[in-house]
């Protein structure tokens, strides 16, 4: 369940649940033994993201991959990692509890994310992500839809993350 910050105006901002995450570092050439290790075909371009079930992938750098998976799965994803190691050279590192991620959703929530993010996001597709800085915290953006986004940041930056885009959605349903 989402646990919800606030919700104003044109906006909803939420806790979204968590989940196994993991950062994947691995040669493009070796995706095929990456994606049989996941379950999951992991997209070869960066920003594209991949999604079947309950997991999905993003290319977040040439050779960087952002995975999503149920919590309840981290074990055997690590363990189907590590049975390629001794082949296919990778950092699998779980970061599950290294982030907290947001969801905005509604007609204002992409308005909302400009706010305190430089790039533009009407160039983000649907199922897609983006590594990028909301204000002065790193981030990963993913769409979801037209009107709903995650933005994952750090634990440590999440209070101020938070209290920005509060303070943003307040003035948004104030007309300011």
């Amino acid at each position: 369940m989402t646990a919800h910050v606030s919700n104003l105006g044109d906006v909803t901002l939420a806790v979204v649940p968590p989940v196994a995450r993991f950062n994947l570092r691995i040669a493009p050439g070796d995706l095929k033994a990456a994606s049989k290790a996941f379950g999951l075909d992991l997209p070869a371009k960066v920003g594209q993201g991949a999604h079947e079930g309950d997991r999905s992938a993003w290319c977040l750098g040439p050779d960087e991959w952002l995975l999503h998976a149920p919590e309840a799965e981290q074990g055997t994803i690590v363990d189907a990692f590590a049975a390629i190691r001794e082949k296919v050279a990778h950092s699998l590192v779980v970061i599950s509890d290294r982030e907290v991620a947001y969801g905005l959703s509604g007609p204002r929530a992409t308005e909302l994310l400009t706010t305190g993010c430089p790039i533009d996001l009407g160039r983000i597709k649907v199922g897609n992500a983006k590594r990028t800085v909301f204000d002065y915290a790193q981030v990963v953006l993913i769409r979801d839809a037209e009107d709903e986004w995650r933005l994952e940041v750090w634990r440590s930056f999440a209070p101020h993350v938070e209290a920005l885009l509060t303070t943003a959605q307040r003035e948004l349903a104030s007309g300011l």
